[in-house]
Formats: C-alpha cells, structure tokens, sequence
C-alpha cells in the first residue's frame, strides 16, 4: 500500500498498539507548515488523534517552522484538522467508543501535491505483549540467519 513519498513514519506505532484498521486522511495546513513538510522537518511520535463536535483533529504532531518564513510562520504544534469523509468520521468515532482503542498516525507523506496522513485504529499493548513481541522477532531473526548460513 505504498502511496507517495514518505517524510515521516511514527515507528513507535506499531510497536505501543496492536493496529486493527488503517485509512488515509487528508490534513488542513498552512503554506508554511506544507513547505516544512516537503522538508522532512515533521515528528509524529507521541501524537494522535481525537473527534471533536463532528471532526478529526490531530494532536501533538510537530511540524518545526519554516526557517525563510520568519514572522509569517506557524505554530509547531498547533491542532490541525483531518480531511475525512461523514462515514469515515463515524466509523473511526464508534471504533474509539471501545475500550482501549486509538487513533494514532502512522506515516506523513506526500501524494501528488496534498501531504496525507495515514491513520490507524489500534488497541494499546500491554508490557507482556510488548515483550512477546521482541521475543517473537529475536526469534524469526535466528531463524532467517540460520537459513542464509546452511546455503
């Protein structure tokens, strides 16, 4: 499901919480939040998103501002509106009625000309799981080596 050029990938995602569904979502932005995008000047960890009177907002996404622009810049971590669709915008509110589940951004990127954002609905894990995790992948590393050394 690759769609664009990536400018920032939120690797704590996958890792914190079990992802169930993902969709994309357009982001409102100003000028100078776009060209610090297409900069690569965008930290997603930690941030999420939350419905509010109807809309999808997305909280504590750090877009850093834009050096040439000086007094006209933005606030790096203002709240910014997702572009989503009404049945989009419900399914994602009945899915946060459940208990433990998120809406986290996943990855930032560039298609076309609009910088998107891709949302998943996750679960948060627990300590143990995190844990089984880590084992689970130590252990298909041994396995994959094992395999390259035989040949």
């Amino acid at each position: 499901m690759k769609k664009g050029k990536n400018i920032s990938v939120n690797r704590r995602a996958r890792f914190d919480y079990e992802i169930v569904d993902t969709l994309e979502a357009g982001l409102v932005l100003t000028a100078t939040e776009i060209k610090s995008i297409r900069d690569h000047r965008v930290n997603l960890s930690g941030s999420y998103a939350f419905p509010h009177r109807g809309e999808i907002w997305l909280y504590n996404s750090h877009i850093a501002p834009y050096p040439p622009a000086s007094h006209s810049n933005h606030e790096p971590d203002r709240i910014r509106k997702l572009l989503l669709k009404r049945d989009q915008i419900r399914r994602l509110t009945a899915s946060l009625n459940r208990k433990g589940f998120a809406i986290i951004p996943m990855r930032l990127y560039i298609s076309g000309h609009y910088a998107k954002v891709q949302l998943g609905i996750g679960k948060g894990r627990r300590k143990r799981d995190k844990r089984r995790e880590i084992k689970d992948r130590a252990i298909s590393r041994e396995i994959r080596e094992a395999g390259r050394r035989d040949f």
